[in-house]
């Protein structure tokens, strides 16, 4: 399937962003871990989090999260604090994406688990028990997510967790929101130095809790109004928090300087706030950032910094090659379709000198299974008139109405199978 999209000469609309991923998959595993049986309150309807609710369910003790990375993390953890036994798999790509360092470390404080294929990576073999815990280092360099699975079962070992982080630390605010719910949930987690977390043996406490908007998904809507010329179009984004706890919420800082202001407002009555964006002068020659905290904001930014001209200097982008597919590959091979020539250096760094070479006469963008390659390069439509993106479908992963939010704003969505 292939979408032609083309975008409306002004937009002034209303979005009800999807519920957050990053917090609704902790808040699924910790309410689990409460053995309480609650669930929480406006769960993300995204894949990954569908495919945890699934799990948690024990349907069967064969559990298919597909091309849910986060699914896979979260879930081998839990599973190895969980009476039972249990293969956890995926799909082809999911195979292909190393699971080592998790598996070592849970390892190490007692977890039963096998490798079914090749060592390092899924599916596993699982059985479920209650482990011991105890100090454990492991690299700071490493997916986040890694990180948030061993600590969110610390409280469940029998004698805790210290865990130490070596090295440099990356995605720091996605460990910080971990702590967070579960600091929501009851439990006592802390940095005990800068490079140490301190977890003792604790009862998660359950309770209603009601899951805020991802401001991951606004990304796409801010990469819109950074490309409308237009000052007097306008997106109010509903359910998100202002001084929230996730990472990307710094994305209203970076695109604030791409002439995108952010305002907010609160709905008391349905404990909602709304972020109102509009467009400002935009005085930036070039653009350099550090994307070690929040990964998952490069793609729409390296997008629509080519696409208005403006040369970048991106780093800290080492988990890119990890997700879905190798995003910086991706990245370089799709925006070469429009004309553009990025370099890629120690698989750290992508960077743009304004380098440009003759675009394909009708490029079609490929998503390579992965949701944030079609959103990011939808709004590119508003500079080149109209763009063509094959396998529309992966965004159901993160923000399943996506396409239909588009429509609602005014963009014009035509099907081609």
């Amino acid at each position: 399937m292939q979408y032609i999209i083309t975008c409306p000469e002004h937009i002034d609309t209303s979005i009800m962003l999807p519920a957050s991923k990053s917090i609704s998959n902790r808040a699924l595993i910790i309410q689990a871990l409460t053995r309480g049986g609650m669930m929480p309150e406006n769960l993300s309807d995204c894949d990954d989090t569908e495919v945890i609710i699934c799990g948690l369910s024990h349907q069967s003790n064969v559990i298919d999260i597909k091309a849910a990375g986060t699914a896979m993390r979260f879930m081998t953890a839990y599973l190895s604090v969980t009476d039972g036994e249990y293969t956890i798999t995926g799909t082809e790509r999911m195979k292909h994406r190393p699971i080592g360092i998790l598996v070592d470390a849970l390892r190490y404080l007692g977890a039963d688990i096998e490798y079914v294929g090749e060592e390092g990576y899924p599916p596993l073999h699982i059985r479920g028990k209650q482990l011991d815990g105890g100090t454990l280092e492991i690299p700071g360099n490493v997916s986040s997510q890694y990180i948030s699975a061993l600590l969110m079962i610390a409280p469940v070992l029998t004698k805790g967790l210290e865990l130490r982080l070596t090295g440099n630390i990356i995605s720091r605010p996605y460990i910080d929101l971990t702590l967070h719910l579960m600091h929501e949930f009851g439990v006592s987690a802390e940095w005990s130095d800068f490079d140490t977390i301190s977890v003792s043996p604790q009862v998660y406490q359950q309770h209603t809790y009601f899951i805020e908007s991802d401001w991951s998904a606004a990304s796409y809507w801010y990469e819109i109004l950074a490309l409308k010329d237009d000052q007097t179009s306008k997106v109010v984004l509903q359910g998100l928090k202002d001084g929230s706890r996730q990472g990307d919420s710094s994305v209203r800082y970076i695109f604030s300087l791409l002439g995108v202001k952010t305002s907010f407002n609160k709905d008391d009555v349905h404990r909602l706030s709304e972020a109102i964006l509009t467009r400002h002068s935009r005085m930036l020659n070039r653009m350099e950032y550090d994307f070690t905290n929040q990964p998952d904001l490069a793609q729409p930014l390296i997008a629509v910094c080519a696409i208005l001209g403006i040369p970048f200097h991106f780093t800290g982008l080492g988990s890119l090659k990890i997700k879905e597919t190798d995003r910086m590959d991706a990245m370089k091979r799709e925006m070469e379709k429009l004309g553009y020539l990025l370099h890629e250096d120690n698989g750290t760094i992508l960077s743009w000198d304004g380098e440009r070479c003759e675009p394909m006469s009708q490029p079609i963008i490929d998503t390579y299974e992965d949701h944030r390659m079609a959103m990011s390069f939808a709004p590119l439509a508003i500079k080149l008139g109209e763009i063509h993106i094959n396998n529309p479908e992966v965004v159901s992963k993160s923000y399943p109405h996506y396409w239909n939010d588009l429509r609602k704003a005014g963009f014009h969505i035509e099907q081609v199978d």
